[in-house]
C-alpha cells in the first residue's frame, strides 16, 4: 500500500469519526430536549396536584379555573380537543388516502411532480393563517347552510385542522404505496383484476402499516394544534355534541392563560403545566401507538 493510500484511509477514518460524533451529539441533544420538556412539565404540575386532587382533575366535568368559584375538571377541554380530532380525522383521512391512491396508482409522473409538492405546501402555511381562513371563509359558508352556526364553532375548526393534516396523510400514505413492489400489482393484473381492484385490494393492504402510521401521526398533530383552533373554535369549555357551538380545547386554554394576566405561581398558572402534561401524555400515547402499528402490520419486501 502506498503512502497516498495510507493518507487517504486516515482522512476517511477521521471524517467518519467526526461525522459519527456529530450525529451522536445531535441524538443526545434530541433526547436531552425531550427530557427537559418532561422535567419542566412535571415540576410545574406537581404543585398543582398538591392543591387539586388528580381524581378531581381527570374526572371532573366543570372547567372554570379563571372565574370564581374555581373548578378544575379537565374533561370539558379534553372533550373539546377530541371533537376537533375526530372532526379533522373525518375530513383528512378519507381524502388523504384517496389522494394517495390517485398519486400512486393513477397519476402520471408529470402530474405527480406538480400535485404532491402543491399538497405539501399546505403543511408550510402558518397555523394562524388557517385560523383566519376558518373565521373569514369556512364559518360564513357554514352559516349559509346552517344559520345556527356561531362565529366560533367546532365544525369550522375541525375542517381547517383537517385541511392542515391532509398533506401528512396523503404524502406518507403515497410513499408507503409507492414502496409496494410492482410484482404484486402485476400478479393482480395477471389474475384479471382491474386497476381499481389492484389499488384497493393489493396496494392498500400491502401499505397498511405506513397508512396507519400516517393516520396516527396526523391525529397527533391535530391533538396539539393551537392557534387555528384557538381562533376558530373559541374559548367556551363545554361538553356538547353540537358541532356548530363554541368550545375550548386544551391548547386554546394554554394560549388563554399564557397571554392573560395570570400571575406566576398561582393555581391558574400551575394548571397550565397540568394541562400541558396531560396533552403531552396523550400525544406520546399516539406516537407509541404509531410505532406499534408500524411494527405490527409492517410488510418487508426483498
Amino acid at each position: 500500500m502506498s503512502a497516498i493510500d495510507i493518507t487517504d484511509d486516515a482522512v476517511t477514518d477521521r471524517a467518519t469519526t467526526v461525522a459519527r460524533g456529530v450525529f451522536f451529539a445531535c441524538a443526545v441533544v434530541t433526547v436531552l430536549t425531550t427530557l427537559g420538556i418532561i422535567l419542566v412539565l412535571v415540576t410545574g404540575a406537581v404543585p398543582f396536584f398538591r392543591d387539586v386532587s388528580p381524581v378531581t382533575f381527570f374526572t371532573g366535568a366543570d372547567w372554570s379555573p379563571l372565574i370564581r368559584p374555581y373548578s378544575f375538571g379537565v374533561l370539558e377541554i379534553v372533550w373539546g380537543t377530541m371533537m376537533i380530532v375526530v372532526g379533522s380525522a373525518l375530513v383528512a383521512l378519507p381524502i388523504g388516502v384517496l389522494t394517495a391512491i390517485y398519486l400512486s396508482e393513477y397519476a402520471g409522473e408529470r402530474v405527480r411532480r406538480v400535485v404532491k409538492p402543491t399538497l405539501e405546501i399546505l403543511a408550510g402555511i402558518p397555523t394562524i393563517v388557517y385560523g383566519f381562513f376558518a373565521i373569514s371563509f369556512i364559518t360564513p359558508q357554514l352559516q349559509r347552510v346552517f344559520p345556527e352556526t356561531g362565529t366560533f364553532n367546532a365544525a369550522s375548526a375541525a375542517i381547517v385542522v383537517g385541511i392542515m393534516i391532509l398533506p401528512m396523510v396523503s404524502s406518507l400514505s403515497e410513499d408507503a404505496m409507492s414502496a409496494v413492489p410492482d410484482e404484486l400489482r402485476n400478479a393482480g393484473y395477471g389474475l384479471g383484476a382491474t386497476k381499481f381492484e389492484v389499488s384497493t385490494t393489493v396496494v392498500v393492504p400491502s401499505a397498511l402499516s405506513g397508512i396507519l402510521a400516517s393516520f396516527i401521526l396526523a391525529i397527533s398533530r391535530a391533538i396539539g394544534e393551537t392557534m387555528a383552533v384557538a381562533l376558530a373554535a373559541g374559548m367556551n369549555p363545554t361538553i356538547t355534541l353540537d358541532v356548530f357551538s363554541e368550545i375550548q380545547t386544551m391548547t386554546a386554554y394554554m394560549v388563554q392563560v399564557a397571554t392573560g394576566d395570570v400571575s406566576a405561581g398561582s393555581i391558574q398558572y400551575q394548571s397550565l403545566f397540568a394541562v400541558g402534561l396531560t396533552l403531552f401524555v396523550m400525544t406520546l400515547a399516539m406516537n407509541l401507538l404509531s410505532q406499534y402499528a408500524r411494527s405490527r402490520y409492517r410488510e418487508v419486501y426483498d
